[in-house]
């Protein structure tokens, strides 16, 4: 439980910070409208909802929580460090959409081991707490990760300004150090959950054979 409230402090500080800061860089240095800006992050969130829905379970089933979550993970690490290149004058299809993808797919396999590994360990009279205290997790990593990576953002941004660097590209400048640590947040998360979490695979029931573990709970 330990491990995965870190692990979702982690992702959240990356992704809270990636939704405000690649909305900025397609707005300001792409020159995207408001309109546009939202309809960018479809691709993402629909894949994201895909997997979650059916594809992550199914991982969970046949890998465990581990495997899953540590593959997500390193999908986001790999989203973000693709953001962190993302030039002046960049095309949506070659510098925006891979990395959506790459972040909706991280996401999307990555969010239900993440939860599962939570509650794993949690008794059922306390699964109410515990279901607090990953939540917390989530919104406090959120909250603290866009204070830092907008934060770094803007001080790379200022410094080259001071430079005599261009507006525009001081900006991108900012951002891509923001989406670059955001991307080394996820890869620690990515580590955390392949050498901290439980790998959780049940035992599957065979005909003649002992029955699993989960056909044996109450």
């Amino acid at each position: 439980m330990s491990t995965a409230n870190v692990v979702g402090v982690l992702w959240a500080a990356s992704m809270f910070a990636w939704f405000f800061l690649s909305a900025l860089y397609m707005q300001l240095v792409l020159g995207y409208g408001p309109l546009q800006v939202g309809l960018s992050f479809l691709p993402a969130n629909l894949v994201m909802m895909a997997l979650s829905v059916g594809v992550s379970a199914k991982l969970v089933m046949r890998f465990g929580n581990r495997l899953p979550s540590a593959a997500g993970m390193l999908l986001v690490a790999a989203g973000l460090a693709y953001f962190a290149r993302a030039p002046l004058g960049g095309d949506f299809f070659l510098d925006v959409l891979p990395g959506m993808l790459l972040l909706g797919f991280g996401a999307g396999i990555a969010f239900n081991p993440v939860l599962m590994a939570a509650m794993s360990d949690v008794k059922e009279s306390e699964s109410g707490l515990a279901s607090g205290v990953v939540n917390t997790s989530f919104m406090m990593g959120g909250a603290l990760g866009l204070a830092v990576l907008a934060s770094l953002a803007a001080s790379q941004t200022e410094g080259a300004l001071a430079a005599g660097v261009e507006q525009v590209a001081a900006l991108n400048a900012g951002y891509h150090a923001a989406f670059m640590v955001g991307a080394i947040f996820a890869g620690a998360a990515a580590l955390l959950c392949a050498v901290g979490l439980r790998a959780g695979v049940q035992a599957p029931a065979h005909e003649g054979g002992p029955v699993g573990a989960a056909e044996q709970a109450p």
